[in-house]
């Protein structure tokens, strides 16, 4: 249920993310393109004005008086334009605008002039560069001031990403809404499967306990000694699986109010012990590798449930004559628990699977074997409540069941 709300949370988060990014990036490229195009208009406009007359200088090389040009004025941009000779020396200048021709400018139009030999329009990025121009070689420069166009946009744009900073914040809690109303039926569906399984455990396990008890009372003859052995069978194994519910049922609303400090180091040990019989009779050695006195803030009965399920599964899947392995770790940020074993490797498509209810990757043997495919999903829910986690992954022959718990759980009721 968690992957699932998860998993539809950042769904929703993306898109809406994305939507809201695309409008920003359209709106500062669109903006971008408008100032572009507007500089690189102006730009040929003026060219054409000072290259359409060839004579624009009179025989003693004084500038003709050229209305169109000189006349010509641009809103919303700072233009000028310096009209040279053949050997590219200024000999007039004009402001399109109400600015007059500053010393800065003067400046920047002679560096352009010097560094360059052919005719060119330059803009470069205007997020960069404070000025764009229009130089023709031997008759003009025009130079469009656009260090404030290049402050217009690095405000549009870091207002673009301050709004979306501050909406990507309302983009979460819409999000969390979103996904608390669309898994809220899924929710309360899978807590009433959940009650439901709980409640049905309980009411079967009186009835059954009444069926075990009155086969038990009947007479055992020949004729019915294949059918009486056959009823206690399938009770006892209803029997097992009842428990199990009821097991599964309570790992899932474990209360915090319940957990105390306890060394799980100490739990390990034990419950590695008793189970060196059942491993004895498959010829497999439990081999430990326990840091003593580590201490976690836990329920008691679950981990320890939780260890006997981890040891249980190695000893069912492990080859004969094997050796498992059991390590418990601890460093600065976290407890790691580690069930070694060697046998049939787990599929990697199934490494996740194997921890859903009722989910048996080896179907033919687990009637045989008494499993329900429920000891793991126990195992992940009491994880679960302790703010862990845990996975399974097979490397050759071995298969590791690990499990991580965070280290603020650690001392925390000391």
């Amino acid at each position: 249920m968690e992957n699932l709300k998860k998993k539809t949370f950042f769904t929703i988060f993306i898109i809406i993310s994305l939507f809201a990014i695309i409008f920003a990036i359209f709106f500062n490229v669109q903006t971008y393109h408008r100032e572009y195009e507007g500089i690189l208009n102006n730009l040929t406009r003026m060219r054409n004005l000072t290259i359409k007359k060839p004579e624009y200088f009179d025989k003693e090389m004084k500038p003709i008086n050229d209305d169109d040009l000189r006349n010509r004025k641009v809103m919303d941009y700072e233009v000028y334009t310096f009209i040279l000779n053949d050997n590219n020396d200024i000999i007039d200048r004009i402001s399109h605008s109400d600015n007059d021709i500053s010393d800065e400018i003067v400046t920047k139009a002679k560096n352009i002039i010097t560094s360059n030999n052919t005719s060119k329009i330059k803009i470069g990025c205007l997020y960069l560069e404070s000025y764009g121009y229009n130089f023709e070689n031997n008759k003009s420069l025009t130079i469009v001031n656009i260090s404030n166009i290049r402050k217009m946009l690095l405000i549009n744009l870091l207002i673009s990403l301050l709004l979306i900073s501050i909406g990507e914040l309302v983009i979460y809690i819409i999000s969390k809404k979103i996904t608390e109303w669309i898994t809220k039926p899924v929710l309360e569906s899978f807590n009433r499967e959940k009650e439901f399984v709980a409640n049905a455990s309980h009411e079967l396990k009186t009835p059954l306990a009444v069926m075990m008890a009155s086969i038990d009372c009947l007479d055992v003859n020949k004729k019915n000694e294949k059918w009486i052995n056959n009823l206690k069978s399938e009770s006892d194994r209803m029997s097992n699986l009842i428990t199990r519910l009821l097991d599964l049922s309570k790992t899932e609303y474990l209360k915090k109010e319940n957990f105390s400090k306890n060394d799980i180091s100490m739990i390990i040990e034990k419950r590695a012990l008793t189970f060196e019989s059942l491993a004895y009779e498959k010829n497999i050695n439990i081999e430990t590798n326990i840091v003593e006195k580590v201490n976690i803030f836990c329920n008691k009965e679950s981990i320890d449930e939780l260890v006997s399920i981890l040891i249980d599964n190695a000893i069912s899947h492990s080859n004969e004559n094997s050796k498992i392995k059991i390590n418990l770790t601890c460093d600065a940020s976290e407890i790691k628990l580690e069930v070694i074993n060697k046998g049939d490797p787990i599929p990697s498509d199934e490494c996740e699977k194997i921890f859903e209810r009722f989910y048996r990757n080896d179907k033919s043997h687990n009637r045989k074997s008494g499993r329900y495919g429920l000891g793991l999903a126990i195992a992940k829910n009491i994880v679960k409540a302790h703010n862990g986690n845990i996975r399974a992954y097979s490397k050759d022959e071995y298969t590791t069941f690990e499990v991580k718990f965070k280290k603020m759980n650690i001392n925390e009721k000391s």
